[in-house]
């Protein structure tokens, strides 16, 4: 089965959005994580769609991506806008009930990765949305991690303070550190690619 041509097209942006990182560990990142977008693909979903899933937060991405596609990644966006109705929105696992600032406020989804639309082993990419005003959580996995942000928001990590990257910037965490991002007074969407 071969890859849908909204698939092949944010993935073609993405690897554009990663061949212009250029300095530092985000570039050795970036170009590790190109080879493995060049190098082959993962079995797809076997029916477009089948997995789809919204929670109510899901009703922020238009009006997100109605502002990021006139953004210096509107390629980006458009092309992720394509996907986002295709896609299993599922809250963090951790997640907590009680805290109905964030079970409410957030919602993450896989493009790849082993519930993604196409299942891969060595490549995670995805997206994750916040409502304003949400904190997600302090954590650490150990693989490293590029975000591009679509939407204003900010992130922290261990050897860096909270930080805005911009609408053309990105943020990298290197394997195994402590980071958090949060919203701000709007909603936030950031697509993340992690190499497994």
């Amino acid at each position: 089965m071969t890859r849908s041509a909204d698939l092949q097209l944010f993935l073609d942006e993405i690897a554009l959005a990663l061949g212009g990182i250029t300095e530092g560990a985000a570039a050795a990142a970036a170009l590790r994580i190109g080879a493995r977008l060049a190098g082959r693909q993962g079995t797809p979903l076997e029916t477009a769609g089948a997995a789809a899933e919204r929670l109510p937060i899901c009703d922020e991405i238009a009006a997100v991506l109605a502002v990021a596609e006139r953004g210096p990644r509107g390629r980006l966006a458009r092309a992720f806008g394509a996907l986002q109705g295709q896609l299993a929105w599922r809250r963090r696992p951790s997640a907590d009930p009680d805290d109905a600032r964030f079970w409410h406020g957030h919602a993450n989804a896989e493009i790849l990765g082993p519930k993604g639309m196409e299942r891969r082993s060595d490549l995670w990419i995805g997206a994750s949305l916040m409502a304003p005003g949400v904190d997600y959580p302090r954590h650490s996995h150990a693989p490293e991690e590029i975000y591009f942000a679509l939407s204003p928001g900010e992130w922290w990590n261990a050897q860096m303070d909270w930080t805005d990257p911009g609408p053309a910037g990105h943020v990298y965490n290197p394997p195994g550190i402590a980071h958090a991002m949060r919203s701000g007074s709007s909603p936030m969407l950031a697509l993340w690619v992690l190499p497994l």
